[in-house]
């Protein structure tokens, strides 16, 4: 019987200390996490990831999806962190409320919705409101179709909501799985414009180029503009550019897990770097440091 007790008291240390170990695995620089990435930013994260993990003994899955199942998959728990392309509404917050969650939202960049045609059309300008009478269902002169990753994704969702209707039209739009079969579909096909994040232009993977150097990269006038404005960095920043869009990292672990370092990565001095070279636009520009000498020194003969 004794020996029968203690072997109970062994079992149940062995199984604290266990869950304890496995807990603690998981620290803001050092474990496994999974993270639901909108798929139209892809290429930045990518990056980020790439060097986070170069940094710290972690590993990070990037799950790439669209809006909606971003969102999905963060309110059903199948994720704890995501990057979104919005920040959360208040009904989204209530949601998360009623769960006894409250996420931590980290804005990171300031990305831009691109829109690209076939270079076999000298015109490289589109007014957004013939963009938005697309997408009413009035057809005009200058827009043959409209292509876009997926039904569901955020670019699709900017869309819908810049032009005040809730469902796609029935004729001209098209939609794939991913914006690189956007590229591809664009630029193979003429009179097409395809909606894309203007990541997937400033940081293409090696075997989009032969396909993007086949599409014109479109400048854009705005409801009320009276100019037509190229999605660059600088663009962006000065805030001219119709189509930008705030991004998100949102955690929802719940505690200090690797989820938490990550987003402190993305937003602190060399994630920031990354977001500039990437082509997009950081919340923080990053200084420059710059070493003063109190003396000259004479160069030796």
């Amino acid at each position: 019987m004794k020996h029968s007790n203690l072997l109970i008291v062994f079992s149940c240390l062995f199984f604290f200390y266990s869950c304890k170990y496995d807990k603690n695995e998981e620290t803001i620089l050092k474990g496994n996490v999974a993270i639901t990435v909108d798929e139209t930013v892809l290429p930045l994260l990518q990056a980020q990831a790439d060097v986070f993990q170069n940094k710290y003994d972690a590993t990070i899955k990037l799950v790439p999806k669209s809006e909606a199942e971003t969102l999905n998959d963060l309110f059903n728990g199948k994720t704890g962190v995501a990057v979104l392309t919005r920040n959360l509404s208040e009904k989204e917050k209530i949601n998360f409320s009623q769960k006894k969650i409250i996420p931590k939202i980290t804005n990171f960049a300031i990305d831009a919705i691109a829109l690209i045609r076939n270079k076999s059309s000298n015109d490289t300008l589109l007014a957004l409101k013939d963009v938005i009478e697309f997408m009413k269902g009035n057809s005009n002169n200058a827009i043959k179709g409209l292509v876009f990753d997926n039904p569901n994704s955020s670019t699709v969702s900017y869309i819908k909501k810049l032009a005040k209707v809730d469902v796609l039209p029935e004729n001209g739009v098209y939609s794939f799985k991913s914006n690189e079969e956007v590229i591809k579909f664009v630029s193979e096909n003429n009179g097409m414009i395809g909606v894309i994040g203007m990541n997937w232009i400033s940081e293409p993977s090696s075997k989009m180029l032969s396909y993007l150097d086949n599409v014109n990269v479109l400048s854009v006038k705005a409801l009320n503009g009276s100019s037509f404005i190229s999605p660059t960095q600088n663009n962006i920043a000065e805030g001219t550019y119709p189509l930008a869009r705030d991004l998100f990292i949102v955690n929802c672990q719940g505690y200090s897990g690797l989820g938490m370092g990550f987003a402190s990565f993305i937003a602190g001095d060399v994630g920031q770097r990354i977001v500039l070279k990437s082509g997009l636009l950081p919340v923080r520009v990053p200084g420059r440091k710059l070493n003063v000498r109190n003396e000259i020194e004479n160069a030796k003969e």
